[in-house]
């Protein structure tokens, strides 16, 4: 028999791997045991041990059932992270590879919001992919005191900013110790000062995740606020930031003993790296600045992840030169050879230093996040290598993707275990294999897709309970919001990042029109919204105060709503629930997107314009005569934005009105939508199996991380 205190450690252990985020199993396992802690902690698992009824834990670890729960999930964890039968070992690498990753934002689990949006969401999974592969990578970013804000609504529809400090000691976190159990911190020279920051980790699966804290008692207050908030405080905060980040997150894995072959770049904030890993080869090799550079270009890889002005770093030459003066000549070049690396035209003095030129010129490997973004980026950046031709440019893409067991629900997770295999969880099966959908009965599978939605109509409604309380609401408005939504009704899901181009009110154009659409009196639509604009963003709060107002119309009462504090909570529920996945942002701006394919994954269908991940999977199965959803236009692109605006419209209006409603209510024997759910298992069977993180993980490996090895090693 096991005794209370192993128990103990074996939950504790289960608690502080990040693994319980995709097994379901392990999940449940703290939710069960208190699950008011659970739900007011943003499901903490940490936190639940700590913060649980004392006698009813007691209880729970003398109930046999609850005790083999504890044993099963901690022999799951056991034998993934010691099985060495994982798709990494196929690939006859040298033993010393390691991967480094790093990124300004990790979307790992709601309990660590350390994450914005997208960019961290794919950097978690990521993570996770490399894990399940086996993939030798560790990951190095920030932590943030205050993390991302959290979002309120005012009673005018306006977004209010809330940053609320993390207790990182109830988190699933630890602090990394040297050998004499001090914390292990690095230091960073600043301006006539150096700043510090300490390391802590969190695991995820296999890989180790590094992450930097300033606020430390050996820093000034201003530089204990460093890493305060994520993507927060003015352009000298961001420059502050991305130093910890890539010199200092450098300089970690330095002092972990760890010696990456590979360093890989998410997007242009910790391209500072690049600048140490020049300046050791130079040393080392008694190298020139090109010669350096030629060098280290092999084993380093960026990827870049947005063809808008807004999403990479300028800094002005001075304030470059303030920080970096003294870093130049301890390098051993001149602050203008340093600046040259990140501008378009090196010998611009005035030019502003470009952290994606940075990248671009030092990174061997480059490259977008879908095919179409490719061709943007080559575009965008071609200055960089005047004597080529656009497709001659060294900017290539690997397409986005999701972790699939954490997005895709758990009844549908266990159809496509019997049905697909469950290979689909860890990258060993071929796509091919997700044709096993078309075995399970179209009853089967729209009942538990039912089942999501009506968790979803009723997740929402709580939300907008907790909404109207906040905002001083009676108990009666209170209460008539659990009547709001309908459970049988065709969902929309719009959720993402509110940034203009993306165009969430593109419906609102012709509001009547909308209106009869919506409250057809046999084919109604409701649409659920969610997402948070960037403090700064006026704009984008803008597009989110006019869904408010609309939601508040009598015409559209019940049929629109906005779910307050977008998280990845909010995300599984609607990308599970809805039944139409909208997403109309002005072409070619939408680098990838992934949300759209987390929702494919669990059957809901894509109704989006021909941009990003979606361009590249319409027209792969229009090749194939394979339906998967809806293209609003044709990807065509118009210089006038108002009239591309209006043309969209109304294709978006006629599609929702002539295609999809009338598709959607079209029933079968026992209720069910048979033509639907053709187009879920095609979509299914189309969009997962090549849109998914242990694709897009494979592909780094082969063409970027292990090349990098190779050439190191030469």
């Amino acid at each position: 028999m096991t005794s209370p205190r192993t128990l103990e450690q074996h939950i504790t252990r289960l608690a502080f791997n990040l693994r319980w985020i995709w097994d379901e199993d392990t999940r449940r396992l703290f939710e069960d045991m208190a699950p008011e802690v659970w739900a007011r902690t943003r499901h903490n698992p940490v936190a639940v041990l700590r913060q649980a009824d004392g006698t009813k834990l007691d209880d729970l670890l003398r109930d046999p059932a609850y005790v083999a729960r504890i044993q099963e999930a901690y022999g799951g964890l056991e034998r993934y992270l010691s099985s060495s039968e994982t798709w990494f070992a196929t690939q006859r690498a040298p033993k010393d590879t390691l991967i480094a990753y790093f990124s300004a934002e990790y979307g790992l689990a709601e309990c660590l919001p350390i994450y914005a949006g997208g960019l961290g969401v794919l950097a978690g999974d990521h993570l996770k992919s490399a894990s399940d592969l086996g993939v030798p990578l560790v990951g190095v970013g920030l932590l943030y005191r205050h993390g991302y804000f959290r979002q309120q609504v005012d009673e005018s529809g306006w977004q209010q900013e809330r940053y609320d400090p993390n207790d990182f000691e109830s988190m699933p976190l630890l602090r990394v110790t040297r050998d004499d159990g001090r914390t292990l911190k690095v230091c960073v020279r600043f301006p006539g000062r150096d700043v510090y920051a300490q390391v802590w980790r969190a695991e995820v699966g296999r890989v180790s995740l590094y992450l930097l804290d300033t606020d430390v008692p050996e820093n000034d207050p201003r530089d204990r606020e460093i890493t305060g908030q994520l993507y927060g405080g003015d352009l000298e905060t961001r420059i502050q930031q991305e130093l910890i980040l890539g010199i200092g997150g450098y300089r970690a894995l330095e002092a972990l003993g760890l010696e990456p072959t590979v360093y890989h770049m998410n997007e242009g904030h910790s391209a500072f790296l690049a600048l140490e890993e020049i300046g050791r080869a130079m040393r080392q090799g008694e190298r020139s600045l090109g010669e350096a550079l030629a060098a280290v270009a092999p084993h380093l890889v960026f990827t870049t992840h947005t063809p808008v002005a807004a999403g990479h770093d300028y800094f002005p030459p001075e304030l470059m030169g303030r920080y970096f003066g003294e870093y130049a000549a301890d390098m051993g070049v001149s602050m203008g050879e340093l600046l040259g690396l990140g501008r378009r035209n090196p010998e611009d003095a005035s030019e502003y230093f470009c952290m994606t030129v940075l990248a671009l010129r030092t990174a061997g490997h480059s490259n977008g996040v879908s095919e179409l973004h490719g061709e943007v980026s080559r575009e965008m950046w071609r200055c960089l290598w005047p004597d080529r031709t656009g497709g001659e440019v060294p900017i290539g893409h690997v397409t986005n993707g999701v972790h699939l067991p954490t997005w895709i629900a758990p009844e549908l997770a266990s159809m496509y275990d019997e049905h697909v295999g469950n290979g689909w969880r860890t990258g060993l099966i071929e796509g091919s294999s997700w044709s096993g959908i078309e075995e399970v009965p179209d009853e089967k599978l729209w009942a538990a897709h039912e089942r999501e939605r009506r968790e979803l109509v009723e997740f929402v409604r709580g939300r907008l309970r907790e909404q109207l309380e906040r905002h001083g609401a009676s108990e009666a408005e209170v209460a008539a919001a659990s009547g709001l939504l309908d459970p049988s009704c065709l969902t929309v899901g719009f959720a993402r990042r509110f940034a203009t181009y993306k165009r969430a009110t593109l419906l609102f154009r012709d509001t009547d029109r909308l209106a009869r659409i919506l409250n057809h009196p046999e084919r109604p639509i409701q649409i659920v919204f969610a997402g948070k604009a960037h403090p700064r963003d006026e704009g984008g709060k803008a597009l989110i105060q006019q869904i408010e107002w609309l939601a508040r119309d009598e015409r559209f009462h019940g049929r629109i709503v906005f779910v307050e504090d977008y998280d990845l909570d909010v995300a599984r529920h609607l990308v599970r629930g809805a039944d139409v996945w909208l997403n109309n942002p002005k072409r070619p701006l939408e680098a990838s997107g992934t949300s759209g394919m987390k929702a494919a994954a669990n059957g809901v269908l894509n109704l989006s314009t021909l941009d990003g991940w979606w361009d590249e999977a319409w027209r792969s199965a229009e090749s194939r005569g394979a339906t998967i959803g809806w293209a609003i236009g044709s990807g065509e692109s118009y210089d006038d934005e108002e009239y591309q605006a209006a043309v969209e419209s109304e294709v978006l209006y006629e599609l929702l009105e002539c295609q999809v409603a009338p598709l959607f209510y079209e029933r079968g024997e026992a209720g069910v939508p048979h033509i639907w759910v053709g187009l879920m298992k095609a979509s299914i069977r189309a969009v997962p199996s090549e849109f998914n993180t242990n694709r897009m993980v494979k592909e780094y490996t082969e063409r970027a991380y292990l090349p990098g090895v190779s050439a190191l090693a030469e």
